[in-house]
């Protein structure tokens, strides 16, 4: 990896960190309203995995999707204004958290419902897999939507018609509050894609130059015709589920060695220990992501809430 891609994931980790700390702030001063899911801990994997995607290919995901959004190039203005339910978000203030989406990047959502946008990833695969393209979906969702039955259905029709969509499964270890291990019968959930003949790998997800060089070999192997292609990406994240949990079902033991292994301290310890990057150009970077987490913010706050003629638009396909 060279000087400047690995900075630039630094950077994109970083604003992703700030950004989530920011929703917390706001949600808390009631600016931020419904169910919030923060991604702190997890920042690897959307932006080492994004990072191997092309503009074409599609990323697809579940509610806890504010770093996806950044990662394919969203503006955070737009973001927190989404968040704040104001006519300037990406949504036009009707999404909120859980439903971001930018149809320009291919970025489709954000859903609300566990495992319901799986099939919707499938379909998106089939699509192109119709038209003849190279393009791949890369479909996210949490651990806990490998137990439900759109999971099976969709994994059993990627698989029988070759489909290119990689399933990445970041599991973190919980859903909602209990934990993979008394939830799922085959808690290692790569054994899952086996049993669609589905090439799978686990990754380390708090190793974001892992993450990448994973995603893009499965890119890759799909263009070779090895479709689809299955990713169970290792991570943690060290807030609740969402911002109503109060984390009783964990030790801090446990949450503090997840925290040993940091994703931007992984990246910062490889920069420094290689001689790749200085103290004072990382620092440099945390300034300008601060300011533009500022920026973003006074655009939210600035911006005005939808007005209630808008109850009735984008219902139907305009003609």
């Amino acid at each position: 990896m060279d000087k400047a891609t690995l900075l630039d994931w630094y950077r994109q980790m970083v604003l992703v960190r700030r950004f989530e700390q920011k929703c917390a702030e706001l949600y808390q001063l009631g600016k931020i309203g419904g169910f919030l899911h923060l991604y702190i801990g997890q920042e690897a994997t959307a932006i080492g995995s994004i990072a191997a995607r092309r503009p074409q290919d599609h990323v697809i995901t579940a509610y806890r999707d504010h770093a996806h959004a950044l990662a394919v190039g969203a503006e955070p203005g737009a973001l927190f204004a989404e968040l704040m339910g104001k006519s300037t978000g990406v949504s036009k203030g009707k999404g909120g958290s859980m439903h971001l989406a930018d149809v320009s990047r291919n970025y489709w959502g954000g859903y609300g419902i566990v495992g319901g946008h799986v099939p919707l990833g499938t379909g998106l695969a089939l699509a192109e897999q119709y038209r003849g393209t190279d393009a791949v979906v890369l479909c996210y969702m949490g651990d806990g939507s490998t137990n439900i039955g759109y999971f099976h259905e969709a994994l059993n029709m990627a698989g029988v018609w070759d489909l290119p969509i990689i399933y990445i499964v970041e599991n973190n270890q919980y859903g909602m509050g209990t934990s993979v291990a008394r939830a799922s019968a085959a808690p290692d959930m790569v054994t899952k894609a086996a049993a669609y003949a589905i090439p799978a790998r686990q990754v380390n997800g708090m190793d974001v130059i892992e993450v990448y060089e994973a995603t893009r070999e499965a890119i890759e192997a799909i263009h070779a015709g090895q479709a689809p292609q299955f990713l169970e990406i290792l991570t943690y994240r060290y807030e609740g589920h969402s911002m109503g949990d109060p984390l009783r079902y964990r030790t801090k033991d446990e949450v503090e060695k997840w925290r040993e292994d940091d994703p931007i301290g992984i990246l910062e310890r490889k920069l420094y220990g290689e001689d790749i990057a200085t103290k004072e150009e990382l620092e440099h970077l945390d300034e300008q992501v601060e300011e533009e987490i500022e920026v973003a913010v006074k655009f939210a706050e600035d911006s005005p809430f939808p007005a209630p003629e808008a109850l009735w638009e984008n219902i139907y396909v305009e003609p």
